[in-house]
């Protein structure tokens, strides 16, 4: 598991990208860099890195869930995750 202050500063950024998104999206529009640039740099989505919602593991993410390979594989076996089951062939 990674580190709290790891945790808490991913989801600190992400509420940052949430709170400037709308006004992003209008200076890029018009084109206006210099206000751009006057935007705090964790506003800017490219600086977000995927990490895991429940342990905060970086390495492993599976976007289309939102969890990295171990706890995805842990969901799966206990029957937590919808329409995802354990093949055999």
């Amino acid at each position: 598991m990674a580190k709290k202050s790891k945790i808490t500063k991913d989801q600190r950024q992400r509420e940052t990208v949430r709170k400037y998104a709308e006004r992003r999206k209008k200076l890029l529009k018009e084109e206006n860099r210099t206000a751009l640039g006057k935007l705090p740099r964790d506003a800017s989505p490219t600086r977000l890195h995927n990490r895991c919602s429940l342990t905060g593991r970086t390495r492993g993410y599976l976007r289309k869930f939102g969890v990295s390979r171990i706890v995805f594989r842990e969901l799966a076996h206990r029957g937590q995750i919808p329409g995802v089951r354990k093949t055999s062939w």
